[in-house]
């Protein structure tokens, strides 16, 4: 497993737990919406600032279609 992955996965569980969702309707939302990719690729922002940033973006993202920044 790539160390991309692994913080993927590790982003997933832990913005579910912050919505008080579980990882596979996070994961559904974003497949439904066509966003499961762009949030992957973003990687190397994401795992380099604090997960509340994140958190926000994906929120946006959900919500809006685009990133908060």
């Amino acid at each position: 497993m790539t160390k991309e992955m692994e913080f993927f996965i590790y982003l997933l569980e832990n913005y579910a737990a912050y919505k008080g969702t579980s990882a596979d309707l996070v994961l559904r939302e974003l497949d439904k919406k066509n966003l499961t990719d762009f949030v992957y690729k973003m990687y190397p922002m994401y795992h380099s600032e604090a997960i509340e940033n994140a958190y926000m973006d994906i929120d946006s993202l959900l919500s809006a279609g685009k990133p908060a920044w």
